[in-house]
This record gives C-alpha cells, sequence and structure tokens, in this order.
C-alpha cells in the first residue's frame, strides 16, 4: 500500500520550508498526475515521485552530489514507498539510469514546471493559463531566460514519446489545475 499523500504532505512541510520549493514540488507532482493518466499508469505512485522528488533539496543545495541520497535513505524508512518511487527520484537528478517510463517522465518534468513558471511571471498577466505555446517557445529558444532549466532536459520529452511543443502544453494545462495553490 502507498503512501497516503497527507503523510507525503508532512513530509513535505518538514524538509522542505521554503515556499517557493513547495509549490515546485506541486507543481511536478501536478504534472506526473496528468502523464500517469495519459499513459494509463499508476497515478498515485507517479504522483508521489513528483511530490517527493526534493524532499532533500534544503540540505543538499550546496552538495549537490547528495541530492536524492538522503531522500532515499529517508523514505527508505518509511512504509508506502516502493523502490520505483525512489529509483525515479534518483533518475531525476541522472545519478541512476532512466529505466522506466516514469524514471523518464519525472526526469524531463522537473525543470519544465520551473520554466513555465518563469514564462507566467513574465506574461503581463502574470497567469499560467495565458501562455500559449508560441509565447513559451519563444522563451524557450532564449537561453537566457530561465536558464537553470535544462533545455536539453525538457527536450528529452522524446524519450516518453511525446513531441516538445505537446509536452510543454501537457505540463502548463496540469500546472494550471493548481494554479490557485501555485499563486499563478
Amino acid at each position: 500500500m502507498l503512501m497516503p499523500r497527507e503523510e507525503a504532505l508532512k513530509l513535505v512541510k518538514e524538509h522542505l520550508p521554503n515556499k517557493n520549493l513547495r509549490k515546485h514540488v506541486y507543481a511536478v507532482e501536478a504534472v506526473m498526475r496528468t502523464l500517469a493518466r495519459k499513459f494509463s499508469e499508476d497515478e498515485e505512485t507517479w504522483g508521489l515521485a513528483g511530490l517527493l522528488h526534493d524532499l532533500d533539496y534544503e540540505d543538499t543545495k550546496d552538495t549537490p552530489d547528495q541530492h536524492t541520497f538522503l531522500t532515499r535513505d529517508l523514505l527508505e524508512k518509511h512504509d508506502g514507498i516502493n523502490e520505483e518511487i525512489i529509483h525515479a527520484i534518483q533518475a531525476h537528478a541522472d545519478f541512476v539510469e532512466r529505466k522506466s517510463l516514469m524514471d523518464k517522465a519525472i526526469y524531463c518534468t522537473d525543470p519544465t514546471t520551473g520554466f513555465l513558471v518563469a514564462c507566467a511571471l513574465m506574461h503581463p498577466s502574470k497567469q499560467l493559463s495565458a501562455i500559449d505555446i508560441e509565447f513559451i517557445k519563444r522563451r524557450f529558444k532564449e537561453k537566457r531566460f530561465a536558464a537553470g532549466a535544462n533545455r536539453d532536459q525538457m527536450a528529452a520529452c522524446s524519450e516518453i514519446g511525446l513531441e516538445l511543443d505537446d509536452f510543454l502544453m501537457i505540463s502548463r494545462d496540469a500546472m494550471v489545475e493548481i494554479s490557485k495553490e501555485l499563486g499563478l
């Protein structure tokens, strides 16, 4: 039996005091759940991977080579977190080979959510729902815009069988569903 979302949220609030980091993991969770539905995969499993993927970020931001390893150690002590979730969490940071569809999905989703937030903040409306694919693609081509969002990692959506434009809009739409929570 998987860890209930409420229990995972407690871990997020305990380990990620930064509100923007919490918003980031909520966004990744939303996109992962949407992708799970699209691919007829388990939405709860994919959602948990997204929600918990950066659990140790605050503790490892100065030692990026440790990122996901503290999360792995923490989650292994909890019931309801399987090896598939832990593997996907480590795959998002490129510490293990991306084998499963979930591994590949979280890898491309992680930078995409931050990139889309930056797009929304750049838009005059400051709303996710207002950014369209043309706006997003223009920003994607600007290498200095949201420079921390790895474009190659985002384009790895091809590994899950999606064209970049489709993936970006699927991600945007998933984030629009929780826009109130994201403040966008």
